[in-house]
């Protein structure tokens, strides 16, 4: 890594962990009592929704902007009179699949066993949530596993502890104890847009609320489908979220019906209710797979090939995104472009110049 990158991700680091700690001292001097602290993480696709959830969840009316890398708020939440107030340290990793080298903040050593985590997917877009599902559940787990590691040297019980927590949303008697592995950290999946989701014919429906449930349960998960244009959803989604980060009671709705909203909370869901995948029954013996996620991998981009490129593409450049715009910077920055265009013609014009003069000595 360049010097000049490292020195930018190490102030990057040092910001983030000075303003949580800005944050916790403000709590701890006010009213002379010291609240509770959780910290919750949404990361999904570009454009999924997942900052107009955490407005709304903050009630603040701003129009959200997309997100390029990460931010950082809170939100406070009183207990009562006389009583220190509850802090919810929210993050949000923009750039859908590209930026998930900016995780190791986010989720890290302090904030570990009271952390959740909310990956917002959208409904309307099948031919992306593969994807999407696949590489930042993956990168999430690696980082939770890499700081699980870094903590058992100090305290070897850390992973039963989480592992203990994972379970106790499930009751003693359910099914798939033996079938499935929790996340270490609580993972809910947010299917956004639902208004046009409902707009797809029926079998889609179908196949993607069946995918999202056996991904989200096989995570030890919940699964919640929302719609900022219908505040009942919207309401529920808020429930949700305060729940994770205030310790809420939880409406343990169970609606699973592909033709309504889906609502499946830690532990309501199991294997024999989602079903197999939707595979034909004569092509199952035909499919290769080690496991049941490639099984319903297999099953779900059969129905919806995934795109390999679109508004995930690392060929955005957020420099000319207008909400990020800079006058002297960018007069700047215009300048140096026309300066290396003009390079880049007059490099060319002398190469031609040199060809062309090398072909007039052959000659002589």
């Amino acid at each position: 890594m360049p010097k000049g990158e490292k020195v930018l991700w190490d102030i990057s680091v040092y910001e983030s962990e000075k303003t949580e700690k800005a944050q916790k001292e403000k709590e701890a001097t006010e009213d002379g009592k010291i609240g509770d602290e959780a910290s919750i993480l949404f990361f999904g696709g570009k454009e999924s929704g997942k900052t107009t959830i955490i407005c709304r969840f903050l009630d603040r009316e701003d129009i959200p902007k997309s997100t390029i890398a990460l931010e950082y708020t809170f939100g406070r939440r009183a207990k009562g009179h006389n009583l220190g107030k509850d802090i919810g340290h929210i993050w949000e990793l923009g750039g859908g699949t590209n930026m998930t080298q900016l995780l190791e903040v986010p989720i890290n050593l302090t904030n570990i066993m009271t952390l959740s985590l909310v990956l917002v997917v959208d409904l309307s877009r099948p031919e992306v949530m593969w994807t999407t599902l696949e590489v930042l559940l993956r990168a999430v787990t690696e980082r939770v596993n890499q700081v699980v590691k870094k903590l058992s040297v100090e305290d070897p019980q850390i992973e039963e502890k989480l592992k203990r927590k994972a379970w106790s949303r499930f009751t003693q008697e359910h099914p798939d104890r033996g079938l499935i592995e929790p996340s270490l950290v609580p993972l809910v999946i947010i299917g956004t847009k639902y208004d046009l989701y409902q707009n797809l014919d029926s079998e889609k429906r179908k196949v993607i609320s069946r995918t999202l449930r056996f991904v989200a349960h096989n995570y030890g998960g919940a699964l919640l489908f929302c719609s900022s244009k219908n505040e009942p959803m919207m309401t529920r989604t808020r429930s949700l979220v305060s729940h994770l980060v205030f310790g809420t009671t939880l409406n343990k709705a169970y609606i699973v019906d592909h033709n309504k909203p889906i609502a499946a909370a830690f532990g309501t869901d199991s294997m024999q209710q989602i079903g197999s995948p939707p595979i034909a029954d004569g092509a199952i013996g035909q499919v290769q797979a080690r496991s049941p996620m490639e099984l319903w991998k297999q099953a779900f981009t059969s129905y919806f090939p995934q795109q390999t490129t679109g508004s995930d593409s690392t060929s955005e450049d957020p420099a000319k995104d207008q909400q990020y715009a800079e006058p002297e910077v960018d007069n700047m920055r215009a300048q140096k472009d026309e300066e290396l265009a003009r390079y880049h013609k007059l490099s060319e014009r002398r190469a031609r110049e040199r060809a062309m003069g090398a072909g007039m000595g052959d000659g002589h």
